[in-house]
């Protein structure tokens, strides 16, 4: 799933890792840094730790950039990562350089945790109700951002259907969303008692629904019946184009996916994500018994799904 989980020869203790990098999404090199380091530890927060004990950087610095440019860049790229890294309570202890035609931000995170520190992504059952910590539509609201700014074919294609406004609000969502930490996410799973998690990124959240069905012990379905989009990310033509309702449309340091034990415990999770953050989860579906219709477990998005536009005032 989304870490490697492997015992220590001390007994009782597993060392947890994980690792991914990507390429600018955001116009700011310190928001991109951010957002690089809060992709990484997301994988260990789906665990539930909530705790990283140190972390790696992955850097390429642009040689396509001027030696001016480059230096700017990177140092900014370098200063959002470990600026994050200090606010997740960790630093970054090492790493590696290279030269890359484009800039590049990534890194390693990992722990060390007794089998009790974390949540094995295995354990989901009938009954259980699913929540999602950020909203859908990161890669949408990133792309009409750039093809405004860049007036290019398909902003020519939609500038009638939305605003620079509209625009902006998103792509300003994104970029929150992007850059925050799902650390408590992960230190409410543990208060209440997920069974299972995974955070969506790059396959979508149909995707990595999937992902995770396919990864439990039972004989279980997950139905997605709400899909909480940013802005009006969901209501243009390009919506097919990206997949966003299907399910496929790839996300950045997206959400925790989480299956909880009870309606209360989902309503509780969000509600104490609500105070501490001031940022809103929802509900978003529920685990089912596997019917036998298919040969393995798997996920869907129900028919005509709820839509819920996050905006400024309810992000």
């Amino acid at each position: 799933m989304d870490c490697s989980i492997v015992p220590t020869k001390y007994p009782d203790f597993f060392y947890i890792s994980t690792t991914d990098f990507f390429y600018p999404l955001v116009d700011d090199p310190y928001i991109q840094g951010k957002i690089g380091c809060a992709n990484v530890l997301s994988d260990l927060y789906s665990l539930g730790v909530p705790d990283c004990d140190t972390m790696l950087m992955i850097l390429a610095a642009s040689r396509d950039m001027d030696e001016r440019e480059r230096d700017i860049v990177t140092k900014l790229m370098m200063k959002g990562f470990i600026d994050l890294a200090h606010e997740a309570g960790t630093q970054v202890t090492g790493g590696q350089t290279v030269m890359n035609p484009w800039p590049i931000i990534g890194g390693v995170a990992s722990a060390v945790c007794k089998e009790q520190d974390f949540i094995r992504p295995v354990n989901a059952q009938p009954g259980d109700i699913v929540i999602l910590t950020k909203p859908l539509g990161t890669q949408v609201a990133v792309n009409f951002h750039q093809w405004e700014h860049l007036n290019n074919d398909h902003w020519k294609n939609v500038k009638d259907l939305i605003s620079h406004e509209e625009v902006q609000e998103a792509f300003e969502i994104a970029s929150a969303s992007m850059m925050r930490l799902n650390r408590v996410g992960a230190r409410l799973m543990q208060k209440y008692k997920a069974h299972a998690a995974t955070d969506v990124t790059g396959f979508g959240i149909l995707g990595h629904a999937r992902n995770l069905a396919q990864n439990q012990t039972r004989s279980v379905h997950m139905e997605i019946h709400t899909l909480p989009i940013i802005g009006r990310t969901a209501d243009l033509p390009y919506t097919s184009f990206f997949k966003l309702l299907d399910g496929f449309s790839a996300e950045t340091s997206g959400g925790l996916m989480v299956c909880l034990p009870s309606l209360e415990a989902a309503e509780a999770f969000c509600q104490e994500i609500k105070e501490i953050e001031g940022r809103s989860a929802w509900i978003i579906g529920s685990i089912v018994a596997h019917d036998g219709s298919v040969s393995e477990n798997s996920a869907r998005i129900i028919d005509d799904p709820t839509l819920i536009k996050v905006t400024t005032d309810s992000f």
